[in-house]
């Protein structure tokens, strides 16, 4: 049974919490109508830092990471290890490595993995300026920390072998990650864990 609304304009604001993921019809009224019983400076806040953050972030131009300058924080940091760049999906995974406290290096976020199934190939990811950014002299290391799925691996080998001649080690998270999980749903010692124990990537499959 369709859901009956005394405001069009109710509705409309329903429909676009509804279009966010994981929220449903019922969590989306719900939260509208949190809203509509807030203080009108506290839910013109709550617009003006979405419509902010839209028209202001901004992307890493070294790691594609979020940030409020042309530099993200991590990058900009001086006592991170720079011999180490660490390749991730997104930059939820930036945050979940983040929060392990085990590992103080770069990370490059692809923006995806390679998915034939959605259309999304190698040209759509930032593959060619982690490649570029692996060929500096401090760059000793790349790690591979996709998720353990059929196209995250996909992914490591394509990115392996683009990497096949460039001098630096090539490794990929330890397997504390159980296969097909995502990397953001691991919890922190598991993941700190993989981070530390990571091998070698073996290209020869």
């Amino acid at each position: 049974m369709n859901q009956q609304y005394s405001s069009q304009l109710l509705e409309k604001a329903v429909e676009e919490f509804a279009k966010l993921p994981g929220i449903g019809k019922k969590t989306a009224m719900r939260l509208v109508l949190h809203l509509l019983k807030q203080e009108k400076k506290s839910v013109e806040s709550f617009g003006n830092s979405i419509i902010t953050l839209k028209n202001e972030v901004k992307y890493c131009k070294e790691c594609h990471n979020i940030s409020d300058t042309d530099t993200c924080l991590i990058c900009s940091n001086k006592s991170r290890d720079r011999s180490t760049i660490c390749v991730v999906e997104s930059i939820r995974d930036v945050m979940a490595i983040e929060a392990t406290q085990q590992y103080n290096g770069l990370f490059h976020v692809l923006g995806g993995i390679i998915s034939p199934m959605d259309g999304i190939g190698p040209s759509d990811l930032e593959i060619e300026s982690l490649i570029e950014r692996s060929k500096r002299d401090e760059v000793k290391e790349v790690i591979l920390a996709l998720s353990t799925t059929m196209e995250g691996d996909t992914t490591n080998f394509f990115i392996s072998r683009k990497l096949a001649d460039v001098d630096v080690k090539l490794s990929v998270i330890a397997r504390g990650i159980s296969i097909g999980d995502e990397l953001e749903y691991a919890d922190e010692i598991t993941l700190g864990r993989s981070i530390i124990n990571r091998t070698p990537f073996n290209t020869t499959k």
